[in-house]
């Protein structure tokens, strides 16, 4: 009996170099959402959907689709073509590629009793919101959501980016439950885990929730060579002692993968001759288990009150974006696993994401599984993140039979 057919490891790597040269810089791309180099890549897709006997269609959120007409289970499978700016190539194109290439292997294979259909969600990377793409495939974005959405390089609004790419008003098309028997994506690991490991595909178990927090400090504005020291009320200062006070507070608290980070701090009105008078960060936190966020935050809370008791500055704490984690499903995990035995001498590992990924929002309604590639140094969200063609066509070759595995059982 002929083996039959598996990942086109040349076609795969052309199709991300591809992609690689919309919207190039330097070794990495920058695509941020509705960007003219995004929305080439998204016709650029829809433009290739047919050659795995799919119906492409783009929806009114941005959303690439290509479904099947052919009969039998459908597994859903993609990630995003988005980039951060100025950041890596693979970060999301290589989980569409992947698709891509599982649905022109296996849909015209009369061997394989169903099909995979393949989506690019738009926005994962969050410049105009959180899972923007995936959350209105789901049915968990509304209107009002898209009608406050600003895009955080330049404040323009998601409507008008909607129309300026041809979009506006076009319908949003929501998932027809019961369809699929789950969603698939694969991603690079943007970590160093296998690498160090000397592993070839990671198995993902669940991904990491993620809770975002606006912290902000109100002191009192005044100049900075006439107000003494004892008397002033500098938010700035007062920010400084208190992202101190969490790192040295949080680890008593904390669970054995969380992490927390201040992402971005403003000074107002950020003059080197005025006191600042009010001061903003933006602080994130991420961890599989609710309960210790839900410690972690009363922590900042109760952070938060006793510097304001002290009648120096007050603090507020505002919960701005909460994401659940999400456990990926079993038996996906043991295909995976399976099909690594047979394409990538089972140097595979079960792990957790610690970063965010469409998966956790399509895991609401279906079962989700995602799978890892090796990253070169643990490096992404920067130009110079890569991976080895090697492992890209190993990855590639884990996927197809994964799916062909799925669509089989």
């Amino acid at each position: 009996m002929p083996l039959p057919p598996r990942a086109d490891g040349a076609r795969v790597l052309a199709d991300l170099n591809a992609l690689r040269a919309i919207g190039g810089y330097r070794t990495g791309v920058h695509k941020p959402t509705f960007s003219a180099p995004h929305v080439q890549s998204l016709h650029w897709l829809a433009a290739r959907l047919p050659d795995a006997q799919l119906a492409a269609a783009i929806d009114g959120i941005g959303n690439v689709l290509g479904t099947s007409a052919k009969a039998g289970p459908k597994l859903l499978a993609g990630s995003h073509l988005e980039s951060q700016n100025h950041a890596g190539w693979l970060d999301g194109p290589l989980g569409v590629i992947y698709a891509l290439e599982a649905a022109r292997v296996l849909n015209p294979d009369p061997g394989v009793s169903g099909a995979v259909e393949v989506a690019a969600w738009c926005d994962e990377e969050g410049h105009f919101g959180s899972f923007l793409g995936s959350r209105s495939f789901v049915g968990a974005l509304s209107e009002a959501e898209i009608d406050a959405a600003r895009d955080r390089n330049d404040g323009r609004s998601m409507r008008e980016a909607l129309e300026s790419v041809g979009l506006g008003g076009k319908s949003r098309i929501v998932a027809e439950r019961g369809r699929h028997i789950g969603y698939f994506e694969a991603h690079i690991e943007q970590g160093d885990t296998l690498e160090s490991e000397a592993l070839k595909i990671g198995i993902v178990t669940s991904i990491v929730g993620i809770w975002q927090y606006r912290i902000t400090f109100t002191g009192a504005q005044n100049h900075a060579g006439t107000t003494r020291m004892a008397i002033r009320k500098d938010a700035g200062l007062a920010l400084a002692k208190f992202a101190v006070a969490i790192d040295e507070r949080f680890p008593k608290l904390c669970g054995p993968r969380t992490v927390w980070t201040t992402g971005r701090i403003t000074l107002d009105p950020g003059a080197p001759s005025i006191i600042p008078g009010a001061a903003e960060m933006l602080f994130q936190i991420r961890d599989v288990d609710p309960a210790v966020i839900n410690q972690l935050e009363a922590e900042l809370h109760a952070m938060a009150d006793a510097v304001t008791a002290q009648g120096g500055c007050a603090v507020t704490v505002e919960c701005i974006r909460t994401g659940a984690p999400a456990l990926m499903e079993g038996g996906f995990q043991d295909a995976i696993e399976a099909a690594s035995r047979s394409f990538a001498g089972g140097k595979s590992l079960r792990m957790p994401s610690g970063a965010g990924h469409d998966a956790q929002v399509l895991a609401t309604i279906m079962p989700a599984a995602m799978l890892f590639v090796p990253s070169i140094g643990g490096i992404s969200h920067h130009w110079t993140e890569n991976t080895a063609d090697a492992d890209i066509v190993t990855g590639a070759e884990v996927f197809v039979e994964t799916c062909r595995r799925l669509l089989s059982a």
